[in-house]
């Protein structure tokens, strides 16, 4: 699985880091959404589909 964020959409809310933040967080700086890089591991694939449905400006998909 590989999560996608359409970066005009992101407003930086937060809420994904929240849900998965083994895989999203903010920057501390710019306050910008930060991804992991590349695949997501199996055991977090969970928390990302719980980030992507509190995304509350839809902001997030996800890819096999």
């Amino acid at each position: 699985m590989r999560v996608m964020v359409d970066r005009k959409r992101c407003e930086s809310y937060g809420f994904c880091a929240d849900a998965a933040p083994a895989v999203f967080s903010l920057d501390d700086e710019s306050g910008d959404l930060v991804v992991v890089d590349g695949p997501v591991e199996s055991a977090l694939e969970a928390d990302v589909q719980a980030a992507v449905r509190v995304c509350p400006v839809a902001a997030l998909s996800v890819s096999e």
